[in-house]
């Protein structure tokens, strides 16, 4: 059982790699452990284990087939749709407890169990709904894991953009396009990072981007924004601290520009 030193210590570690070498899904369940460092992951990586070996034997089906058989319809994993914005729906220990979560985590259920079995996919860059890319023999198939695995065709995703962009949203290329496996965890770490935002939980906030930086050491907005909510918690001092790394990485541009404002305010209010 590793402790949260340990924990913190692997997730550094996989930071720390190019993005194709990252191991997504024991990152991801090495951030649920880093709030909860007593519990004992190995039941856990046993079980991400048997899914993979589960739809490894079930791939005659066809890809997304058995992604689909295996998570949703032996295992029983859903999209939380009663209670979307729990906090436990980004945690990829609770999701496994629960058998539900955010179309993200899930996704990333689909991801990881792709990337054991050596096949092609990737999260993709589309706004307000996570989805997966997945190749099959050379087709480009978009899977929904939230929505039980179910196939999207373009109409699918137009309508899903309007619903979570606006009525006036229309499909680009961009909303195609693939994203890293450290972005995807960045995503995951967002959703607990908003919440707790929206619930005025600073601390909880400041700990999911500390987090995030883990894996993304080098994700200058989450180094801005680790300042900001350092300031709104009334630590001013990290504050300065944390802006002053972000401005010494960060090239000329108009976050730069009000960073160093607010930097100066701060310096002002501790002096």
């Amino acid at each position: 059982m590793e402790d949260g030193e340990q924990i913190r210590s692997l997730l550094a570690e996989n930071g720390r790699r190019a993005d194709d070498s990252i191991d997504i899904l024991e990152s991801a369940l090495l951030l649920a452990a880093v709030a909860a460092p007593d519990i004992d992951l190995g039941p856990y990586r046993a079980h991400l284990q048997s899914l993979v070996d589960e739809t490894d034997t079930a791939q005659e089906l066809g890809k997304p087939q058995a992604l689909q058989a295996v998570l949703h319809e032996r295992h029983q994993y859903a999209g939380d749709v009663e209670t979307y914005d729990d906090l436990r729906n980004a945690d990829l220990i609770q999701v496994i407890d629960r058998r539900r979560g955010l179309p993200v985590a899930i996704g990333i259920l689909y991801i990881g169990i792709c990337r054991a079995l050596g096949w092609q996919a990737s999260g993709l860059a589309f706004p307000g709904h996570f989805l997966i890319n997945i190749d099959e023999d050379g087709r480009r198939l978009i899977v929904d894991p939230f929505a039980g695995g179910e196939t999207r065709d373009a109409e699918d995703l137009r309508s899903l953009l309007k619903t979570v962009a606006g009525v006036e949203a229309e499909l680009k290329p961009h909303h195609y396009a693939p994203v890293s496996d450290r972005e995807v965890l960045v995503r995951l770490q967002n959703n607990i990072k908003t919440r707790a935002i929206d619930r005025s939980d600073f601390p909880l906030a400041i700990r999911a981007v500390e987090h995030t930086l883990l894996i993304a050491p080098d994700n200058l907005p989450a180094i801005r924004e680790l300042g900001l909510l350092q300031a709104r918690a009334g630590n001013l001092r990290r504050a300065v601290e944390t802006l002053e790394d972000f401005l010494a990485r960060s090239p000329a541009d108009t976050e730069r520009t009000r960073t160093t404002v607010l930097l100066d305010r701060l310096r002002r209010m501790i002096n």
